[in-house]
């Protein structure tokens, strides 16, 4: 088995494993956990708390103060030259911002006898969403991953509703989101959340590449602030423990753990990626290269803006309940939720980019 895989199975095994563990040492029933389709609600609300609220938003600030502050003195030595754009925008863009436009009028509104129907517009929005973000990249680059690499661009889709499904598994320990406007069967309910769940890469990794395609990434983020780490296995050990001790007890304590259910994965793959000595999402941080970092967490925030602005007035929708901070909303989101999206871009490079380096190299 190759090296990364075998890390990702390790992952998943972690992943999924530890929080059904913790509940099982605790002498819970597993049963309400595993309801399918997820429809109790078995955690309470909490309170807002201006205490919690102030301290997240001050490690919220903190690390972005401290980038920005990186940024800041930060001065390139040569300007690279601009990419020019080479070619008009594809026909197939145009197609996608129709298609898009018309999904869109169709999921906002109520129209009588579509009803049975609006619950299904979240997918063709998304799928008009890949086709455009392709096609920007295209105009820039003449290249994008949905035209140069067919394959592995098509698996980017089963394996985003893994991915996704993983989320939602773990989010039965917590309960921060929960849908409302549709009621399906146990197998209605895996295939048509299944298909929405599939655009997330596609989604998120199209929106990187296109904002790969500018100069500013790496003309800003490349040589800004070099970590060497020398003996990274001392840090992926105690790394790996406490990331997993949080899954252990996310469902004894979800109120107060909740937050790991965004960190913690990332932790647990990249501690075990570093052990195996692979390469890794931060591994280009010794150089001072930031490049992928900031720009998949950049990409997943546009996504979630989208995700959150198509979700609020569509029939089929999701809603939030996140401890202590359920307050200054965007759309459906808490203000401090969208924090959730910057690292959740950086899980997505690494799943994604883990499992099509493997296609890469079996199809040589």
């Amino acid at each position: 088995m190759k090296k990364s895989l075998r890390t990702l199975a390790l992952s998943l095994c972690f992943i999924s494993g530890l929080p059904l563990a913790g509940l099982l040492l605790s002498g819970r029933s597993l049963k309400r956990y595993l309801e399918f389709p997820p429809e109790t609600r078995y955690i309470d609300p909490t309170f807002f708390s201006w205490p919690a609220f102030i301290f997240y938003a001050f490690l919220i600030i903190c690390l972005t103060a401290s980038l920005i502050f990186c940024f800041w003195g930060f001065r390139p030595d040569s300007r690279p030259k601009p990419i020019k754009i080479k070619k008009k925008f594809p026909w197939w863009g145009y197609l996608g911002i129709f298609f898009g436009l018309f999904a869109w009028i169709l999921a906002w509104n109520r129209f009588p006898g579509f009803k049975p129907y609006q619950v299904h517009t979240f997918t063709p929005l998304w799928l008009a969403y890949i086709l455009v973000i392709n096609a920007l990249t295209y105009q820039r680059t003449l290249h994008c991953l949905m035209l140069d690499q067919p394959v592995r661009f098509g698996f980017l889709f089963p394996l985003s509703a893994i991915f996704w499904w993983l989320f939602e598994f773990l989010n039965r320990f917590v309960q921060n989101w929960y849908y409302i406007g549709a009621s399906f069967g146990p197998f209605e309910y895996f295939w048509f959340a299944t298909l929405p769940f599939a655009t997330v890469l596609p989604a998120v990794i199209g929106t990187r590449e296109w904002l790969l395609s500018y100069s500013w990434p790496e003309k800003y983020f490349k040589t800004i602030l070099p970590v060497q780490i020398h003996r990274p296995k001392r840090l992926a050990w105690p790394a790996l423990v406490i990331a997993g001790s949080g899954l252990f007890l996310l469902g004894l304590f979800p109120h107060y753990l909740f937050s790991l259910l965004w960190v913690s994965p990332l932790i647990i793959i990249v501690a075990l990626q570093a052990l195996f000595h692979e390469k890794h999402i931060f591994s280009n941080i010794s150089r001072g290269d930031w490049t992928l970092i900031l720009v998949s967490a950049l990409a997943a925030l546009i996504c979630g803006f989208f995700w959150e602005m198509w979700n609020f007035y569509s029939l089929a929708k999701w809603k939030y309940q996140i401890p202590f901070v359920q307050r200054f909303f965007i759309f459906e989101m808490p203000l401090l939720g969208y924090a959730g999206y910057l690292t959740f871009g950086l899980e997505c490079s690494v799943i994604a980019d883990m499992v099509l380096n493997e296609i890469k190299e079996e199809r040589g």
